[in-house]
């Protein structure tokens, strides 16, 4: 199983939040693993949200200019694109977002960095639930 972004939070009453993504074709083994660690941890519960998307900017230029992760999120704010999760790097950053937004997303972003002109394209289908 392939898992994509891991991340751990604690809750105001101590407990233990962790969130993961892993690709669809994945997600049979994910939910099999999942309810393994909850029954051996005696968790309290788990959830699958097939609904979402990871998007990502990558770039080994990142470690050079501050603000990148600022402009991301600004971006994403304005076109009404709600971050769920974020991951960083030193050259990655990745979202988790609503799978019906990718579009959304993916425009306002490449317009935000100048990445729009004709000979850039993005391919991407909305709702799949992989990175783009």
């Amino acid at each position: 199983m392939n898992v994509d972004m891991i991340i751990q939070n604690v809750s105001e009453d101590g407990r233990t939040d962790i969130s993961f993504t892993s690709p669809k074709t994945d997600l049979v083994r994910a939910k099999r693993a999942a309810e393994e660690v909850v029954a051996e941890l005696e968790a309290r519960t788990w959830s699958v949200d097939e609904s979402v998307a990871k998007i990502s900017l990558v770039g080994a230029g990142m470690k050079t200019h501050p603000g990148v992760a600022a402009q991301m999120f600004s971006t994403l704010a304005e076109a009404g694109v709600n971050i769920d999760m974020i991951s960083t790097s030193s050259i990655r950053i990745s979202c988790v977002i609503e799978g019906d937004k990718v579009g959304i997303a993916v425009r306002a972003l490449h317009t935000s960095f100048g990445l729009d002109s004709e000979a850039v394209v993005a391919e991407f289908s909305p709702g799949c639930g992989e990175e783009v």
